[in-house]
């Protein structure tokens, strides 16, 4: 007798669910456990690693991906008011900037500020700034990109009813659209905060000291002391530590913006200019 469609569908689910269990038998019996403990589980060589991986390298990549998120955003706000403008120059000078910095790789930057911009301009950036700029610079592009498509997002409707309460165009673009726009870009800024977290570990091109560490810095100086690949294990723990909160804040977000109205200008409780 021909099976259902259903029943097709369930023995298919089960065949797949005996598959992965005879991959993990199989994999539970050849694995060499003993080996595997010493390679990546080596508790000795985790505990030397404390507290430094978290007092140094874990706050230390919180502070450098706060300061280039917080420029990029300024900058990437910025560049998005810049691709909406009606004067052509300023979209040109945007778009430009947009296309080239989402294209380059962000370990150009890095370079670029710690070797070639001091050599070329005499100037000297510590350690703070020239993370900040780079991770800025870079992260600026792709923020810009999506402040430009929530500030599109917002309805027209809620500008000309700005303007017909008496705000001028600029008010209107302050006091209406960024606020609703932001609230719709909430969820993908945070996912690029999860990517410049991760674009932090471009620093170890830069001479460090010790305190100035971030996780994979410091991860790759206690890989070099050891034979164990236990440090890149507990700076993978480490960044998760930070990333999977954020994942889960952009999901959170996206539900919670994602069915609600846009709300009109009268009840941000903003005055009428006259």
């Amino acid at each position: 007798m021909a099976l259902s469609k259903r029943k097709r569908a369930q023995v298919f689910r089960g065949a797949q669910y005996g598959l992965l269990v005879l991959v993990v038998l199989v994999v539970a019996l050849v694995a060499d456990w003993g080996e595997i403990k010493r390679a990546f589980f080596n508790l000795d060589i985790a505990a030397s690693m404390f507290p430094g991986v978290i007092t140094i390298a874990l706050k230390n990549t919180i502070v450098y991906t706060a300061l280039g998120f917080g420029f990029g955003l300024a900058l990437g706000l910025v560049l998005a008011l810049m691709k909406l403008s009606s004067v052509a120059p300023y979209r040109w000078i945007a778009t430009i900037y947009i296309e080239f910095f989402r294209g380059v790789p962000a370990l150009l930057v890095f370079i670029a500020l710690s070797f070639g911009v001091p050599l070329a301009f005499q100037l000297q950036f510590d350690i703070y700034s020239t993370v900040m700029l780079a991770l800025g610079i870079v992260g600026a592009a792709y923020m810009a990109e999506t402040i430009r498509a929530g500030l599109q997002a917002v309805p027209k409707g809620q500008v000309e009813a700005a303007r017909s309460l008496g705000m001028s165009q600029g008010r209107a673009m302050i006091s209406i659209v960024i606020p609703q726009a932001f609230r719709i870009v909430l969820p993908p800024l945070t996912n690029e905060l999860i990517l410049l977290t991760k674009d932090s570990s471009l620093i170890y091109i830069i001479g460090l000291a010790r305190d100035q560490y971030e996780l994979t810095k410091f991860g790759r100086e206690t890989l070099s002391r050891s034979p164990s690949l236990t440090p890149i294990l507990v700076v993978g723990l480490c960044y998760l530590i930070i990333t999977l909160p954020l994942g889960y804040l952009s999901r959170y977000l996206e539900r919670r913006t994602g069915g609600k109205k846009v709300s009109s200008p009268e009840s941000t409780g903003l005055g009428v200019s006259a």
